[in-house]
């Protein structure tokens, strides 16, 4: 086995650490596991280059934070006032560093989240 040259190999890489992780189980100790270890890396590797997950923007990000916490638009006070952060999660208005900075303590996040 090597590192993927294309989408078939990719797919046979894929199989097989099923494959392997229906023999092994849940078992970490398992002498396969640093097969199927190795063939992880070379997948993660491959999607990373040819299947990237494009980044949300930051009113996505805010949108989904909001509804995983419970929060309404009035409840963002660093952000701005309700109307404003309407305007924010329908992405007529851009969050500035301000509200990204504020955002990021309130959340314990990173600022490029937001950004």
């Amino acid at each position: 086995m090597q590192l993927p040259e294309n989408e078939d190999d990719y797919d046979a890489l894929v199989l097989a650490v099923d494959e392997l992780l229906e023999i092994t189980g849940d078992d970490e100790s398992h002498p396969l596991m640093s097969l199927v270890d190795i063939i992880g890396d070379w997948i993660e590797e491959w999607d990373q280059t040819h299947h990237p997950v494009p980044k949300p923007p930051g009113f996505e990000v805010l949108g989904y934070l909001m509804r995983e916490h419970g929060l309404t638009q009035s409840d963002l006070p660093g952000v701005g006032t309700q109307s404003v952060v309407s305007e924010i999660l329908s992405g007529k208005r851009q969050l500035n560093l301000r509200q990204v900075r504020w955002l990021a303590e309130y959340f314990k996040l990173p600022v490029d989240v937001f950004i």
